[in-house]
């Protein structure tokens, strides 16, 4: 019925006024009475649950970060079955992100190619936003996940994180600092091992006891991968999140001229499935045992979540494929899952 409905009327829609119009029915549905009746019909089997991070998740399936840029949604998006709810990219200073039009879907591939640029109310807005949550939601798992300003130097970006990092972390679950995103200049020159060692060393001091994680981009060559892998564990932190979105446009379904036109930004979606798959074994195969991986990059089914949790992952996020498979994609998730064991 949702595809149906997606192709006929929502896919006529500017596509990030969709998202907001959706975002705005999600919201509802985290308020009583709305959010028991919601809860009633999706809640996650407790088999499911996964000990993590020093963490209970009702769901090792989440929602990941870039879905709830601001921490509106975090109530609704709990009551449709989601683990947790990763929200952000954060920055310690509010800005209003790239111009528009600056999310595109390419519906043949089921994927969409994004350049927001970290548009966000900014940390001191969000902190306020997840206090008031946390006294009405204290069981939802909040991840947090923080970025750089754009109106900061390169140069100055361990500064601009632990700000975020200080005002942030009392207040998640865990905190996530994004060096990967393609839509911010210079942020991805920070995943070089001797320059995101002392930035992560400086932003795990801020962070206190909320555990922290890193997230990385699946375009490193894979030794670089395997280096970062072993810096985090050794840096001491709680785990890595593998990946966020692809400079990269190989294999698409869509013609070619309307990628082109389409423009720059980070592709997410199905094309980023076997990719994805191949990150997560070099992370996993770099790291210990109990170390923290979440997986991301290709997730649409229950079979895509299990083939995740099988090659090594400890919890699985999702994002693109709620617009293609409509609000109870993660019910369906999470009863697929719970079908297979």
């Amino acid at each position: 019925m949702y595809p149906l409905l997606f192709r006929a009327v929502l896919s006529r829609f500017d596509s990030e006024f969709a998202h907001h119009a959706g975002m705005a029915v999600i919201r509802v549905l985290g308020v009583p009475p709305f959010s028991w009746a919601t809860r009633a019909l999706t809640a996650p089997d407790p088999s499911l649950r996964v000990d993590a991070l020093g963490l209970s998740f009702p769901s090792p399936f989440g929602i990941a970060a870039g879905f709830d840029k601001n921490a509106v949604g975090v109530r609704g998006l709990a009551a449709l079955g989601f683990g947790h709810v990763e929200i952000g990219t954060v920055t310690a200073i509010p800005q209003e992100g790239n111009p528009k039009p600056r999310l595109v879907r390419l519906i043949a591939d089921r994927a969409l190619i994004n350049r927001m640029g970290f548009n966000n109310d900014g940390a001191d807005v969000i902190a306020r936003r997840l206090a008031t949550l946390r006294r009405g939601a204290p069981d939802t798992v909040i991840g947090v996940n923080i970025g750089k300003s754009r109106v900061v130097d390169v140069e100055d970006a361990t500064a601009d994180y632990v700000a975020s990092a200080t005002r942030l972390a009392p207040l998640a679950d865990y905190l996530a600092v994004n060096v990967s995103s393609p839509n911010t200049p210079g942020l991805r020159g920070l995943q070089a091992v001797e320059t995101l060692a002392p930035l992560l060393r400086a932003v795990r001091e801020a962070a206190g006891d909320t555990p922290l994680l890193v997230k990385i981009a699946p375009d490193l060559p894979d030794e670089e991968i395997t280096a970062i892998s072993q810096m985090a564990v050794a840096e001491g932190l709680a785990g890595i999140i593998a990946h966020n979105t692809t400079i990269g446009r190989d294999g698409l379904l869509t013609d070619a001229a309307a990628v082109e036109a389409a423009g720059a930004g980070g592709l997410s979606g199905a094309p980023l499935k076997a990719r994805s798959l191949q990150v997560l074994g070099i992370v996993r195969a770099a790291v210990p045992a109990d170390f923290c991986v979440i997986a991301v990059g290709g997730v649409e089914t229950p079979a895509d979540v299990q083939a995740r949790l099988d090659a090594g992952a400890t919890l699985v996020q999702g994002y693109t494929a709620f617009l293609y498979r409509g609000p109870f994609w993660g019910r369906e998730i999470n009863r697929g899952l719970r079908g297979s064991r």
